[in-house]
């Protein structure tokens, strides 16, 4: 009765967890950057799945049929090789920052292909001398059947608890280190109970007490095992939004710091245009104090009859007009040309020009309307 409560639990809790992780896997999957980076949620569904299709087979081989017990046993053993090949390759995706485990390294040596066609080569070898050798003596106790798996167990066993142990204790989570090694512990109890015959263990321990023993353990280290990875997956979903968070405003902090110091260039360049404006003005200013025309009330007064008369008169009618000599007239013509830098034959016109411009008008020796 112990036994079919065992196969049946174990049935329905770890086929609805497979169920239930792979549609994580999938919408994870499309959500994610890197595809890769989410795999260890397919494997570890699928190291469930067999677990529940293993119980289920039990179930129907042991109370359904009739069927021998060694080809249960193969049947268990068949179930058990899978699972931790599956938890094997699951283990990569266990993301932490310390040095990775022999496990580890050994299925990152390969592609995923070719490690199960290895895996499978290998044990599969093992397995068929194993397997032709018991099956043919009936005096070789069928325990002695789990020595393939056994070894196999122990070393995934001891790889989950090292990676899951660095996963909790770079996420923050030493607490979880006790439940960690606890899995460990069921794990090694339910080898164990599969390794030690039963037929020399019944005159130390009593058989039924043996048996719960092994149907509990088998029941909550699979639990534990569920339990833990839901804490591991949502502990790195919830990491992974953190770090997008943290590289978010990493990100921003840059491009902060980067516009702040352009802003900090642009300011020195504005200073420094501006002080090439105060020094273009300054120098400005003083090329115009060093050239400041400088006329005597003679020369405005030719410069405004220039600007009165216009092109009208000739400078001899000017002069005339002025009541001064020709020569006169033109010394002062000369000397404003050259204070005001003027020369060429249109002199005269660009001094009528100048004297209008700067309103020489009023320094005329005429009326207006004369």
């Amino acid at each position: 009765m112990l036994v079919i409560i065992e196969y049946t639990v174990t049935a329905i809790v770890c086929l609805i967890s497979a169920v239930v992780i792979q549609r994580i896997f999938v919408k994870e999957k499309e959500k994610a950057d890197h595809p890769q980076s989410v795999n260890g949620i397919k494997w570890f569904g699928l190291a469930i799945f067999v677990w529940g299709l293993g119980a289920l087979g039990n179930l129907f081989l042991t109370e359904v049929f009739t069927i021998p017990s060694k080809v249960v046993i193969y049947w268990g053993l068949l179930i058990s090789l899978a699972n931790s090949l599956f938890i094997l390759l699951s283990l990569p995706s266990i993301e932490h920052r310390k040095k990775r485990g022999m496990a580890v390294q050994l299925v990152e040596r390969f592609s995923t292909k070719q490690f199960i066609f290895l895996y499978a080569g290998v044990l599969g070898m093992i397995a068929f001398v194993f397997l032709a050798a018991s099956y043919s003596n009936d005096h070789l106790s069928s325990s002695f059947t789990w020595l393939i798996d056994i070894p196999i167990s122990v070393f995934v066993a001891a790889s989950l608890f090292y990676e899951l142990n660095n996963a909790f204790s770079a996420r923050q989570m030493r607490f979880m280190y006790l439940p960690t090694f606890a899995l460990f512990v069921l794990i090694i109890i339910a080898v164990s109970h599969r390794i030690i015959p039963r037929d020399q263990l019944v005159q130390i321990v009593d058989q039924e007490f043996w048996s719960l023993v092994g149907g509990i353990t088998a029941i909550s280290f699979k639990f534990l095992f569920i339990l833990l990875f839901s804490i591991l997956l949502y502990s790195w979903k919830f990491l992974s939004e953190k770090e997008e968070q943290q590289t978010l405003v990493q990100s921003l902090s840059q491009e902060n710091a980067k516009l702040t110091i352009e802003l900090e260039h642009l300011q020195i360049a504005n200073e420094s245009h501006l002080d090439t404006l105060r020094s273009v003005k300054q120098e400005l200013q003083e090329f115009k104090k060093a050239h400041k025309i400088e006329l005597s009330d003679r020369q405005k007064e030719v410069l405004g009859n220039l600007a009165y008369f216009g092109s009208e008169k000739s400078y001899p009618e000017l002069a005339q007009e002025m009541h001064i000599s020709l020569d006169g007239l033109q010394t002062h013509i000369h000397q404003i040309k050259k204070i005001l830098n003027i020369s060429g034959a249109g002199g005269k016109a660009e001094l009528i020009k100048f004297a209008l411009a700067n309103d020489f008008l009023q320094y005329t020796s005429f009326k207006q309307g004369d």
